[in-house]
């Protein structure tokens, strides 16, 4: 008795089943019929395998992490042991990038950043709050420790094309009213950046405005880092520059921008 079937008219109407039956039809064939030719096994669990993914059932996550981590020990770690010796002694990095939490923007892929090269935080639409001790603690202490004790040379800022994030700031209301817990309220740092792009773009249609508020938003976070007296210090004592980004992932284009403050050291008289 034939118990499987290739004829493609029978695979086709299997796959039009759901796949929650079609998986289970298949393991009950496999655990009953032990009769089953090693070949027809091995096709039913290629079949079983593909539908699962067909079907969008999660992977394995602690899988994921063993095998994404064995991966970089393997071609990364071990091959580069004078790299990894040398941050074994401790960081050094030039870089202090602020970037999206976005799964699709991480900046060392983006810019080929290597491990030790660059300090990272990202948070949602990669915004720089204005200096408080309280309320903005968390980034306030990775920009001292970075500027302060790493003495990084750059501070990065990076938005990025279809920002999450920037869509929500510029949804918020008029009134200031918000529909979140903490989303709404940590994207209103960048507010005066909004005001300037409608004012100065209602002519563009959303998206383009959008767009546009990507880009001024980091320029208004580049403006409250220099309210933290320690990177205003080096700032003007030209040990550390400020540098804007904008990463279109779309287009696969990367735009980069310095600020001229106009800031001189303050001479005593």
């Amino acid at each position: 008795m034939t118990l499987f079937s290739t004829n493609p008219r029978e695979v086709t109407k299997m796959a039009e089943d759901s796949y929650e039956d079609a998986i289970a039809g298949l393991k009950k064939l496999l655990s009953e019929k032990n009769e089953l030719e090693d070949a027809a096994v091995a096709k039913i669990r290629q079949l079983t395998a593909e539908l699962e993914g067909a079907g969008g059932k999660k992977s394995d996550p602690d899988e994921k992490i063993r095998t994404g981590f064995a991966h970089f020990k393997a071609e990364k770690y071990e091959k580069n042991p004078e790299l990894f010796g040398q941050l074994a002694k401790g960081q050094s990095p030039k870089f202090l990038v602020f970037a999206c939490s976005d799964s699709r923007v991480c900046p060392s892929h983006i810019l080929n950043f290597q491990p030790g090269e660059a300090f990272v935080v990202r948070n949602i639409a990669n915004m720089v709050p204005p200096f408080d001790q309280t309320k903005y603690s968390g980034v306030g202490a990775a920009v001292e420790y970075a500027v302060v004790h790493l003495k990084v040379e750059n501070i990065l800022v990076i938005g990025h094309s279809c920002c999450g994030g920037i869509k929500g700031l510029m949804s918020i209301p008029d009134d200031g009213s918000t529909n979140s817990d903490f989303i709404e309220e940590w994207v209103k740092i960048c507010l005066p950046a909004k005001a300037k792009v409608k004012a100065e773009c209602c002519h563009l249609d959303p998206t383009e405005q959008c767009t546009k508020l990507e880009k001024e938003a980091v320029n208004v976070s580049l403006g409250n880092l220099l309210t933290y007296p320690f990177v205003r210090e080096a700032v003007v004592q030209k040990s550390l520059a400020l540098k804007g980004g904008h990463y279109d992932f779309v287009n696969g284009s990367f735009e980069l921008w310095n600020i001229d403050f106009n800031l001189t050291p303050s001479v005593s008289l």
